[in-house]
């Protein structure tokens, strides 16, 4: 991975203000509380703020990110909280997640780089056992007409590092879908997500 693509969230992450907030993203709250904790995966965690939160809910959490300054930050943020976490820095394909390991799979704004995207998603795909429970939200391709009238509401400028909902489905072959949509959300996420933009959320089951 570019080391321009590193040094852009490690600058982003190294102020002491949480660039997303300390608070989970309200989509995976109000899902995650419905299952029973267990075993969680959070890919591109940076900060910490959704990962810390399972491991208050009693999940035992595992998380990644490519930035050294996000991954103090989370460890800090979990230390504040009496909870811990496994959080790695690195690429998915270094970090040897076993296949069928997790039993959730939490991939909240995991904007991966537009020519890894298909990949990568397979990969975590094969990280969950049967019938473990994805959670995911993240801005849609129609979120660009919503950035041009709002920078503030943050997410990728670059179209193709966005979703549709044909491209999730295909990241995702072999999952039940118990909810699909794409609709507009109104975010108040620290200092990188505010306003109205649009995202796909979704949860599955693998089968």
């Amino acid at each position: 991975m570019a080391d321009t693509w590193t040094d852009k969230w490690n600058e982003r992450y190294a102020t002491d203000a949480f660039a997303y907030g300390e608070q989970p993203n309200k989509y995976l709250e109000e899902q995650l509380v419905q299952l029973p904790p267990g075993t969680i995966l959070f890919p591109a965690e940076g900060e910490g703020r959704n990962a810390v939160f399972a491991a208050r809910l009693g999940w035992t959490v595992d998380a990644f990110d490519i930035s050294e300054a996000g991954q103090k930050k989370a460890i800090q943020l979990a230390e504040r909280h009496h909870v811990t976490i496994n959080y790695q820095v690195g690429e998915l394909e270094t970090l040897h997640y076993k296949p069928e390991q997790f039993d959730a799979l939490a991939l909240i704004y995991a904007h991966f780089q537009a020519n890894l995207k298909s990949s990568l998603h397979k990969i975590l795909g094969r990280l969950l056992r049967k019938g473990g429970t994805v959670i995911f939200e993240a801005f849609s391709k129609n979120h660009v007409q919503y950035l041009a009238k709002n920078e503030k509401v943050g997410g990728p400028k670059d179209i193709e590092s966005l979703f549709s909902l044909d491209e999730v489905k295909a990241y995702f072959e072999g999952f039940d879908f118990l909810a699909l949509e794409e609709t507009e959300v109104n975010l108040n996420e620290g200092l990188y997500h505010n306003g109205q933009g649009s995202v796909i959320r979704f949860v599955a089951r693998k089968k």
